[in-house]
């Protein structure tokens, strides 16, 4: 697999991520060996996870899986922290929290560093420049190689970046910031690509398959009893994408698919894939054979004719002050 650097950093990373969001809970292990596995003969290397995924059951299982299936050394591990099952507060970026949760992290996953780490969350209750902190104490007590940010809008990634660069010598450069992104949710592109794109970011785009919906398995109203989107949890997830809407997008990239004797799933993935300012999508597949599916898009390459066509079906509303004021 065609490895990239990630955002304006030495770290190199491959082009498609390996996702654990349901390890632990709808991922057993058996399964979980066999996804980690599968991406690793692939060649790829980037594997996310959080500390909350399964309740941290995700990072435990990662961490057995490299004790002895694939080696540690041939993968890049990022993981988050800020989220806090807590209704009234949400998120938590105070570096006592941050610096507490990535030692967690690290035993559960047992190792001694990450090679990426992220804050999950922008946490308005805390000072940015303690939470960043917490980036340059995680990266210079070599607990993390790189750091990041997670689901941080566009003036909050702006801001982020410059306090950053502002003392190079003696604080961590973003390496990289993850966000959803996909035909189905552009809304990226309004603010926070450009910025990271300004500031040497790279973008890890989660759900780059639109929670599923893209695959096609949802056409015609059909909710498939084995799928997500039939799940207690994961319903209310999918649903938002089974409108009209979507479906106009998804009937064109079946479209484009059939005209090039491809999958659904593989136009999809490979428009994110190949967008300016990504670095790697991350995939979550349920089994080996998802998998297998979503990293056969190696060897595709979308004609331009195609991206239009898609850029054109897909193209969010973006006005003032995102365009030119004065062609408007």
């Amino acid at each position: 697999m065609e490895q990239r650097h990630l955002g304006r950093t030495g770290l190199r990373v491959s082009r498609i991520g390996l996702g654990t969001l349901t390890w632990g809970r709808d991922t057993d292990e058996h399964d979980a060996a066999d996804l980690l596995k599968t991406f690793w003969e692939a060649g790829g290397t980037l594997v996310d996870t959080a500390d909350v995924y399964g309740d941290g059951e995700a990072e435990y299982l990662l961490g057995r899986l490299m004790d002895g299936l694939v080696p540690r050394a041939d993968l890049v591990v990022s993981t988050k922290a800020g989220s806090v099952p807590d209704p009234d507060r949400r998120f938590d970026g105070s570096r006592g929290h941050l610096l507490s949760a990535l030692d967690a992290s690290l035993d559960r996953l047992g190792t001694d560093h990450v090679d990426l780490w992220h804050v999950h969350a922008y946490d308005a209750g805390t000072p940015l420049e303690e939470t960043l902190q917490a980036l340059d104490i995680a990266v210079g007590s070599g607990r993390a190689r790189y750091a990041g940010v997670s689901n941080f809008c566009g003036w909050q990634l702006a801001k982020a970046a410059t306090w950053q660069l502002a003392a190079p010598t003696s604080r961590t450069r973003l390496a990289s910031t993850q966000m959803e992104y996909s035909l189905l949710q552009r809304g990226v592109e309004r603010e926070v690509l450009p910025a990271a794109r300004d500031a040497g970011i790279g973008l890890l785009p989660s759900s780059p398959l639109g929670r599923g919906v893209l695959t096609g398995k949802y056409r015609g109203e059909v909710v498939p009893p084995d799928s997500r989107g039939a799940s207690d949890h994961f319903a209310p997830f999918v649903a938002p994408y089974l409108d009209d809407t979507a479906s106009r997008v998804v009937d064109a990239v079946t479209t484009a698919a059939d005209g090039l004797a491809v999958t659904p799933l593989q136009v999809a993935l490979a428009w994110v894939r190949d967008r300016p300012g990504v670095a790697a999508p991350i995939v979550g597949a349920r089994n080996a054979q998802q998998l297998t599916a979503a990293l056969s898009v190696e060897a595709l390459s979308l004609p331009d004719e195609i991206c239009r066509a898609l850029d054109d079906v897909s193209a969010p509303v973006h006005r003032y002050p995102d365009h030119d004021w004065s062609t408007l």
